[in-house]
């Protein structure tokens, strides 16, 4: 008779306890330089695997998207509803060089924003700056009620929302397509842009909380490392390490 395997008796595991290994104590951490536009240089750290054969650790940091909140950036508060995102350029050392990659409004912000009795307006616009950044433009702005007005809407017209709307979008061509990437992003942190919508539009209907919400680029220029370097040209003893930076390769 055929004796088979009794499958009930378990059996004993082949060696030891498995050896724990640290998953950190194979990376190594990386300053993140944030252009000189910002006040605030050292945003933050960023963590790699360490270069192994084939594998380079600098490549591995290339091209990644940190989103920060312009309050970090600027040491104001009053600008935490603004997040800006910056892509890695190039690797010098231990510094992480990077480049302005967009903009966003938080959601909260977004939110409080729309209310009642008024009409929101948007237009978005496809321009190109001096030094062949393609940009998608995002404005948003709200009517107001006329000084002295009893009335509680302020509702417009669907013809006045066009003519503000085309203003709106010459606005932001014009501003964009004068000047280049460093200059623009100078224009977004004091909202210049959305201050003369504002008064650009006055005629046709009073709008207030006009703001460029979103800046996504399209399509980027060949990489320049000496033009990288201009826009990050600021001694970085003065400025702090801030937080620890959320990375996303693939943030939209």
């Amino acid at each position: 008779m055929a004796v088979g395997k009794n499958k009930r008796i378990s059996k004993g595991r082949k060696g030891g306890k498995k050896k724990i290994v640290d998953p950190f104590a194979k990376k190594d951490w990386y300053d993140i330089k944030a252009p000189s536009v910002f006040s605030v240089r050292n945003v933050g750290k960023t963590l790699v695997s360490r270069t192994q054969g084939t594998k380079i650790a600098s490549e591995g940091l290339k091209h990644r998207v940190f989103e920060v909140s312009l309050a970090d950036l600027q040491s104001d508060e009053d600008q935490a509803y603004r997040k800006i995102r910056l892509r890695a350029e190039d690797v010098q050392g231990r510094n992480v060089l990077t480049n302005f990659w967009g903009m966003d409004f938080t959601t909260d912000k977004l939110r409080s924003l729309v209310k009642k009795w008024q009409t929101l307006i948007e237009a978005h616009v496809d321009v190109k700056t001096t030094d062949n950044y393609m940009l998608r433009l995002f404005c948003i702005g709200f009517t107001k009620r006329r000084p002295n007005q009893v009335k509680r809407t302020c509702y417009a017209q669907a013809s006045q929302i066009r003519q503000i709307r085309s203003k709106m979008v010459d606005i932001m061509s014009n501003q964009a397509s004068t000047c280049d990437l460093k200059e623009l992003v100078s224009k977004f942190i004091p909202e210049v842009i959305g201050k003369e919508i504002e008064k650009a539009t006055s005629s046709i209907f009073p709008l207030q909380n006009v703001f460029i919400r979103k800046v996504k680029i399209l399509k980027a220029p060949k990489f320049d490392l000496g033009k990288l370097r201009r826009l990050l040209l600021q001694s970085d003893d003065a400025f702090g390490l801030l937080s620890v930076v959320y990375v996303s390769r693939n943030l939209s």
